[in-house]
């Protein structure tokens, strides 16, 4: 398959990498010119369970950079921080042919309307990664693939040909993923680990090591987690459990202590982080049924206050 991966930060790299590995043409779209003028140079260094190694690898600021010889990409996986999300499929249009299938791999809630409203809810796909990546510096990774599960499906329920051949292609490169039937619940179940360690991450600046130490963290996650549980099943979602402890594990299954969430990667590069797509969907979807979440309601007040703090951008300086 052709394959464009926008917003290949560490997880898309991770991603990208073993695709890469498994034969398939995959271009690594980054906003960053150091990061991809490295990666276009020297290839893409990988840490995992194997060792460290070289992988070469396509990678380009925009779309329009793909080279077009090969046709238009048979799928786009989206990975942009979700609050860019329009902006990145919007400037997407020269990879996109009229068959190509754009699949979201994002952390929270909503990225799929925003996808649809863009190139039509027929080409969108919905989906979850346990995957994760770390970036130990430019085009260097930590990569957190090998038995950590994919749910890809169809926003109507369908098991269909495009999805099969999607999770297909991505079991054969060493990242297991499967078809869901129900794939708001599945979006759920990730949204569980999400809101276990994200934002705690996040304000404590733990990597998992030092955050699963700590039993008064883990008793916060506990917490957070049930309310997010209470709101699912108000909304009548399907959650494959019912224990908060089980998405806390899961969330660093697999993962090496040094492994940092995202938000708080996000927030040790200046950026602002998803906190409004994670715990603030579980405040937002609470509003809406009545069910109170004042433990998720604090960790969005303490990552909001966190952002707040961050250095302003240079544009934001001159301004």
């Amino acid at each position: 398959m052709k394959i464009c991966i926008l917003g290949a930060g560490a997880l898309g790299c991770a991603i990208g990498g073993v695709l890469t590995e498994a034969g398939h043409e995959v271009w690594l779209i980054n906003r960053g010119r150091a990061l991809v003028e490295t990666l276009s140079r020297d290839g893409l260094k990988v840490r995992d369970e194997r060792g460290d190694r070289l992988v070469p690898v396509h990678a380009a600021t925009h779309c329009d950079q793909v080279d077009a010889s090969t046709g238009p990409a048979d799928l786009v996986v989206v990975l942009v921080k979700s609050f860019h999300t329009r902006e990145a499929i919007e400037s997407a249009h020269a990879v996109m042919g009229a068959s190509t299938v754009v699949l979201s791999l994002q952390n929270g809630l909503g990225h799929e309307d925003v996808l649809a409203d863009v190139v039509g809810r027929e080409r969108v796909l919905a989906g979850k990664t346990y995957a994760g990546g770390v970036m130990l510096g430019v085009g260097h990774i930590i990569s957190g693939i090998r038995g950590k599960e994919t749910i890809v499906g169809e926003l109507d329920g369908r098991v269909s040909e495009r999805a099969l051949r999607i999770a297909e292609t991505f079991t054969s490169a060493g990242l297991v993923t499967t078809v869901s039937r129900d794939i708001m619940g599945t979006m759920w179940d990730k949204l569980l680990v999400n809101v276990a360690t994200g934002a705690l991450s996040g304000i404590t600046r733990l990597n998992y090591g030092a955050l699963y130490a700590i039993p008064e963290v883990e008793n916060c996650a506990m917490a957070a987690v049930a309310e997010a549980i209470a709101v699912a099943r108000a909304g009548d979602i399907a959650l494959t459990t019912s224990d908060p402890r089980q998405p806390w594990l899961k969330a660093a299954e697999g993962l090496p202590p040094e492994f940092k969430a995202s938000m708080l990667q996000s927030l040790e590069k200046g950026s602002v982080t998803e906190i409004d797509y994670v715990n603030g969907a579980v405040v937002r979807w609470g509003a809406r049924y009545g069910v109170a979440t004042p433990v998720n309601s604090a960790l969005v007040a303490c990552i909001k206050g966190i952002e707040r703090g961050l250095p302003l951008p240079s544009t934001a300086k001159q301004t």
